[in-house]
């Protein structure tokens, strides 16, 4: 009898906090970890790529990890499991496109790092073991002598001082 008053309150107080994955178009390819998603409703949600920080558009590789990006999904219908929402209100979160996990596909192809200050998952260690063998392999931004994360770049030092 007292399971039955406490679970409607224990709803209430947790629902808010759930999040429910949803499907829909890639309508836009902003860089290698940022596509915006139309759902079936028309709402336009800007995805951030959970886990991993491709370089910048001016990097070396920032271009190629977009189209990398753009080629895997744009226009294409997509899985999105969100995670977490940034600071700028975006959904952070798992994209999967086909079957594939595209946040693991561009780890994959040398075009990410693993953004290990908030890749908190399980799967995260495998992810770093993803990133260490292509890193091994010099497979994309890791044929480059000495790649720089995107999070030490004067671009990035520069938004930080702003906020």
């Amino acid at each position: 009898m007292r399971l039955k008053r406490i679970l409607p309150v224990l709803l209430l107080i947790l629902l808010p906090s759930v999040v429910f994955a949803f499907t829909g178009k890639v309508v836009s390819v902003a860089d290698g970890d940022t596509v915006t998603v139309l759902t079936k409703d028309k709402a336009q949600v800007k995805i951030r790529l959970y886990g991993i920080d491709c370089p910048e558009k001016a990097q070396d590789f920032g271009t190629k990890a977009k189209q990398f990006t753009a080629d895997m999904v744009f226009g294409k219908m997509v899985d999105v499991e969100p995670v977490d929402q940034d600071r700028y209100g975006r959904t952070v979160g798992l994209l999967t496109v086909d079957g594939m996990n595209v946040n693991e596909a561009i780890l994959k192809a040398g075009y990410a790092w693993v953004y290990n200050q908030y890749c908190r998952k399980a799967f995260c260690s495998d992810w770093q073991a993803i990133q260490d063998a292509v890193q091994k392999a010099r497979i994309g931004l890791w044929s480059h002598p000495d790649p720089i994360p995107p999070w030490h770049t004067a671009e990035a030092r520069g938004r930080a001082r702003k906020r």
